[in-house]
């Protein structure tokens, strides 16, 4: 028994290492899956192919359609100039003053319309750094403002956001994205705002001490002396698409993604969007919300969908699939919207939803990869002391699946990962538990959806690392405030709504 649970540790510690030092998260996971149950005993040819791949396979057939429209929804935004304007336009409604409420807000506007967080930060970078220069905002904030847009309220408190974050629990908990929407909203305005109140404290500190926009990060300075060192000077920077392989088809490095987006960060300003430009860009992401909205509480409410009861479908129901299709069809209605307002650009659009359809497909392995791990290590034997010791923390089926949540994406550093691990090991008793004590589906998917994003972006998650690389700093430089906006201020928010879902219930 001993020796199985140090296997499951040392299979989490070589997990953890290896995706922080960026290796793929497909080959990681069946290796340090392969540790645990080379330690508990376990078959290891039978977990792979009867366990591990069956997960994954099932994780891609339930959510692969959310991935790929919108990966494909993203790069139309960014490909039709929509995501760009819409950002620009905030940016000069309130200009540099409220730099950093710009760079939040239009973060979080992009996020809660389905774009990907990869999209969403190469879009906001160049703007934030113009805002932050204008400000003389030191530049150490931009990764804490970029991410409390995107990893925190936009993605899993606020109702109705198409994020796969905010969707999966439907699949579990027969919920909607809008799930208990006052708990959501309060949720949100809660870690919106605390977390605004820190990166405005913090503005003013390091103004106080003199720090400044202008002043070098880690990496120029290591630049800078290897330039004096070798007696050169840099080559002049080209500008790419980051979305794009390198010319041989390899993966484009992390040097050259940074130089990418450093010569765009330094290009000529360019004028703010006006009001036409913005709600134009706008509107593909009203519609997504709209649709979404119409399709969970008028269309698909009042279809008849008997025929699903039929065993060659899943002998299930409508509800239980309302919070993928509503999605599903949103999404699909954004991307049509895209097409629309500009038919001439079609045939750029076309070669866009190839660019995206292949972009969907990293992400949703990835997560799959991570969801078939969890199901072999909650496959062996010993894993029932780990389950029995989750739920000994609590009789209430909230806190518990609050609990298991949090840690388990903090130890995989993925909250769409840990979600799915924490729902597919322990979903159906946490349901049942629910069931039995009154407790309402809604808060249970409001508040496993937001405990997913909380510990998760701890220093090895990959989107963390993704940030501060096109931010060019470190973690040395800016993790403390991305750790503080991004894990302390959501699960402030997480305990707040748990409090007052369990006082009053959902509303």
């Amino acid at each position: 028994m001993t020796l199985a649970l140090l296997g499951i540790l040392l299979s989490l510690a070589l997990l953890i290492t290896l995706a922080y030092r960026g290796h793929s998260v497909i080959a990681v996971a069946p290796l340090a899956a392969t540790v645990a149950v080379i330690m508990s005993g376990a078959p290891l040819l039978a977990s792979y192919t009867q366990i591990f791949m069956p997960a994954l396979g099932g994780f891609m057939a339930a959510f692969f359609p959310l991935f790929l429209v919108g990966a494909i929804f993203g790069r139309l935004m960014t490909v039709s100039g929509y995501a760009q304007d819409l950002a620009g336009w905030i940016s000069g409604l309130l200009g540099p003053r409220f730099a950093i409420l710009v760079t939040v807000l239009a973060t979080a506007l992009l996020t809660y319309g389905g774009v990907s967080a990869w999209v969403v930060v190469f879009t906001i970078f160049p703007i934030a750094t113009a805002l932050f220069a204008e400000a003389d905002i030191p530049r150490r904030l931009m990764p804490a403002a970029i991410a409390l847009g995107i990893f925190t309220f936009a993605t899993a408190a606020l109702p109705g956001s198409p994020q796969i974050h905010n969707t999966i629990p439907t699949k579990f908990f027969g919920t909607n994205t809008f799930a208990a929407p006052g708990l959501g909203v309060l949720g949100a305005v809660l870690v919106f705002g605390l977390g605004m109140l820190w990166l405005d404290r913090r503005q003013k500190q390091l103004a106080a001490a003199g720090e400044s926009f202008s002043d070098p990060t880690l990496a120029e300075l290591e630049e800078d002396a290897t330039r004096r060192g070798n007696g050169t000077t840099p080559a002049p920077a080209t500008q790419v698409d980051p979305d794009e392989p390198a010319s041989d088809g390899a993966a484009r490095t992390p040097a050259a993604t940074l130089t990418a987006v450093r010569s765009t960060s330094t290009a000529p300003a360019q004028p703010a969007p006006g009001a036409a430009a913005g709600l134009l860009g706008l509107s593909p992401v009203l519609a997504i919300v709209l649709v979404n909205a119409l399709c969970t509480y008028v269309v698909l409410p009042n279809l008849d969908f008997g025929y699903l009861a039929d065993e060659k479908f899943g002998g299930t129901t409508v509800e239980a699939l309302t919070g993928v299709w509503s999605v599903t069809v949103a999404m699909l209605a954004g991307i049509a919207l895209v097409f629309v307002l500009r038919v001439a650009a079609w045939k750029t659009y076309v070669k866009a939803i190839t660019e995206g359809a292949r972009n969907a497909v990293l992400p949703v392995f990835n997560t799959a990869s991570e969801v078939g791990y969890g199901a072999v290590i909650a496959s062996l034997a010993v894993f029932a002391v780990v389950r029995d010791g989750m739920f000994g923390i609590s009789d209430n089926p909230v806190v518990v699946s609050a609990v298991s949540t949090s840690g388990i994406s903090g130890l995989t550093g993925s909250a769409s990962g840990g979600l799915t691990i924490t729902l597919q090991t322990f979903g159906e008793q946490l349901a049942q538990m629910a069931t039995d004590q009154g407790i309402p589906m809604e808060l249970m998917h409001r508040v496993t959806a937001m405990a997913s994003t909380g510990f998760d972006s701890l220093p090895h998650n990959g989107a963390i690392i993704t940030l501060l690389l096109v931010c060019g700093l470190s973690h040395r430089e800016a993790y403390k405030d991305i750790f503080v906006v991004t894990v302390i201020v959501p699960v402030v928010g997480l305990l707040a709504v748990m409090g007052l879902g369990l006082a009053v219930g959902t509303f």
